[in-house]
This record gives C-alpha cells, structure tokens and sequence, in this order.
C-alpha cells in the first residue's frame, strides 16, 4: 500500500511518532505530492491550504476538523489531525457507511488504534478543548487568575497534558475561534468570548 501524505514539517513529525505500519506500506511526503500515483492520500494541510486535484477513486483522508461530510466529495473521509492530536493513542476518524471498511483495512495497515466520530463540527475531542479553551478566556476575560495560572491549574488539577492556553497556542488560536464560530450557529453555548476575536484579529 503507497500512502501520499500531505503535511508540514510538525505533521509529519507527530505522524511519525506513530506506528509505521506494516512492511509493506510506503509513504511519499510533501506539501504538493497528490499528482503521484498512489493506494491512499492524506491531505493534512486541507484546512489550512487551498483544494489539490484529489484522485476520484481513492480515498482521501483530510483534516477537516470543522466542515462535515456532507460538504466533502463521497470518497473523503474526515480525520482529526489539528497539531497534537495524531500524537494520540486513538485518532478520531468521521466517515459514510460506506468507506468505514476502507477505513479500518487503512487503520490496521498503519497499525493505528481509531474511533470513529460523529460527523460533527470539531468531531469529539476538539469541540471539547475548544470550549474548554473559551471557558478559560472568558475567566481570563473576568479577572479570575492569569492565563500562566489557569494553565497550571488545569495540568494539576485534571491531568490534562495542556493548559487551554498551551491547548490554544499548539492548535492555533484562530482555527479553534472558527470551530467555535461553527458551533455557536446552532448552540449558544459556543459563543465566543470576545478576547478570543481580539486575539485571532489582533
């Protein structure tokens, strides 16, 4: 199985960190590499750079964290690779009925543990750190400690390998504010704390 995969420099680090996969898997790297021929691309950078020609009759794994299936082409299956998370043991995977088999042939050649979320904005775990990450800067917002502090409470208190702000720089600020612009349209209590907007505009 040739896997393309299309990534930044800390992408393909943390995709490294993962297991290799079987023998007989190989992977082609870059920022421009879907115009060679392969069994399975993975567009890592879909989110944050402009649409490749993508192959028609293959699968296509991108990191689109917010937009949902029923916006992408049939043979794309959602994957959560925002930074920090493809270093996770279970990465979180959204897809039709039907590509969940293609999923799992993909996952156990890769030799990767995955959950298959519901096809919603931010999936599972990142609409939970985003609003983690609003709820502390609406505190910030409110006086209640510094960002330093609430971080440190965070950690010790919860376990958590990140404060939200930590949560926050490692992601980017500025697509957890999306995430949350995507939520608040059906559910209020991902309104945005407005230091959020003042940050990502600044």
């Amino acid at each position: 199985m040739r896997i393309i995969v299309r990534s930044s420099p800390q992408q393909q680090e943390e995709w490294l960190s993962k297991p290799a996969g079987a023998a007989d898997v190989s992977f082609v790297y870059g920022d421009d590499v879907f115009n060679v021929d392969a069994d399975v691309y993975v567009d890592l950078l879909f989110e944050e750079k402009s649409a490749l020609f993508y192959p028609e009759q293959k699968p296509v794994f991108v990191s689109a964290v917010i937009k949902t299936l029923e916006e992408l082409p049939a043979n794309f299956i959602r994957i959560n690779a925002w930074n920090g998370f493809l270093k996770r043991e279970r990465v979180e995977v959204a897809s039709s009925e039907k590509n969940k088999p293609i999923v799992k042939k993909v996952m156990d050649e890769l030799g990767w543990t995955h959950t298959f979320a519901p096809d919603v904005a931010g999936m599972i775990a990142a609409r939970t750190i985003a609003m983690i990450v609003n709820e502390a800067y609406f505190a910030l917002e409110e006086g209640v400690s510094t960002k330093e502090n609430i971080d440190t409470a965070m950690k010790l208190g919860t376990n958590y390998p990140y404060g939200p702000f930590e949560w926050a720089q490692v992601i980017g600020l500025k697509k957890i504010y999306m995430l949350l612009i995507a939520l608040s349209v059906k559910e209020n209590r991902y309104l945005t704390a407005p230091i959020i907007e003042q940050e990502v505009f600044s």
